[in-house]
């Protein structure tokens, strides 16, 4: 038997498997390991940060590749893969915030740099003018828990 897949339902099929390899992965119950559900360690409020993070990316991804069809093939291929090309920014923003590995770390600053060239790309081929120019955001401070009263404060800060 042959399946044909449109573009469209090529991604959405292809970012439905991995948000379905992910929830299997998060669908774990914290109380077969003691835990009460309320975030005891550095490790698991970053985990928990990164995730939503993630997961909050995911979503704007999805719902932004809604595209009604407008009839022009070529317009309604950006459309959908411009929101895709985000999300992968956005997910790769969240590595570099909350990641350690910095192989990966360089891999996510890649991948943001090549997605907004080719959402540029894209743009261009179908005359739409280009946003203001500005730094790729390939640097994000780390994310640490708070510890202390100064919540959402730069510990660098002088003062």
């Amino acid at each position: 038997m042959k399946i044909w897949l449109t573009g469209k339902s090529m991604v959405v099929s292809a970012s439905f498997l991995a948000m379905v390899g992910l929830s299997s992965g998060l669908a774990h119950d914290p109380t077969q390991h003691g835990q009460t559900g309320q975030v005891t360690t550095v490790a698991d409020a970053t985990e928990s940060a990164y995730l939503a993070q993630n997961n909050a990316a995911m979503d704007k991804m999805m719902a932004d590749m809604e595209v009604k069809p407008t009839g022009d093939v070529d317009r309604d291929f950006v459309a959908m893969m411009t929101p895709h090309h985000q999300g992968a920014i956005d997910m790769a923003l969240a590595v570099l915030k909350y990641g350690k590995n910095e192989q990966l770390k360089r891999i996510a600053q890649e991948i943001i740099v090549d997605q907004q060239q080719e959402i540029a790309a894209m743009k261009l081929a179908i005359g739409d003018a280009l946003p203001p120019s500005g730094p790729s955001p390939t640097q994000v401070a780390p994310e640490t828990p708070s510890t202390g009263s100064m919540q959402g404060m730069d510990p660098n800060m002088k003062m």
